[in-house]
């Protein structure tokens, strides 16, 4: 039993048969953030597979800006007193040749690491945008895992945050759930 499972709000959260008595709302447990594109793609969001604006490109996991790389990764967040963890689904910006490198694990499977900059402003960790990551993945199956070198976000990914830090999150992005789970 985790420690968490003596806050009834994590026990509301985690319980999928469990309604909100104001408006009927359901929740299934720790749900993950995720961005669409990089915060400076300066074209239309991305609707179906690819967009190609000009020599900008942006498809599910690739993005070319200019000469500027970008690749998807996931940011992971343990949550203290839980076994669960939160990502945030984010864009880093990488070199040419890492972004090369990292394409070039599609054709001939193999781990993959570089490094990189944040490039989306993360609810909760504002003043982190350009933050310095490492990037690491098995292989192209898999989003490459950001793991920030420095700064609030490896303080959060080494200690791993609260369930009030977590909320604080969901509210940061517009989905304050909070008062779904004290009712």
């Amino acid at each position: 039993m985790s420690l968490l499972a003596l806050d009834a709000r994590w026990r509301r959260l985690n319980d999928p048969d469990r309604a909100c008595p104001c408006c009927g709302r359901t929740f299934g447990g720790v749900f993950d953030i995720g961005f669409e594109e990089p915060e400076d793609w300066p074209h239309a969001p991305r609707i179906d597979d690819d967009v190609t604006v000009g020599d900008d490109r942006l498809t599910a996991e690739l993005c070319r800006i200019d000469s500027r790389h970008f690749l998807r990764a996931v940011l992971p967040l343990p949550i203290r007193g839980a076994d669960e963890i939160f990502h945030f689904g984010l864009w880093v910006e990488v070199s040419a040749e890492t972004f090369h490198d990292y394409m070039a694990t599609f054709d001939t499977p193999r781990p993959f690491a570089g490094e990189g900059l944040t490039a989306n402003t993360l609810p909760g960790f504002e003043d982190e945008t350009g933050t310095a990551v490492t990037l690491t993945a098995s292989d192209a199956s898999q989003r490459p895992v950001a793991t920030a070198t420095d700064g609030l976000l490896a303080d959060a990914q080494a200690q791993g945050i609260g369930f009030d830090d977590l909320l604080d999150i969901y509210a940061a992005s517009g989905n304050d759930i909070r008062p779904h789970l004290t009712a």
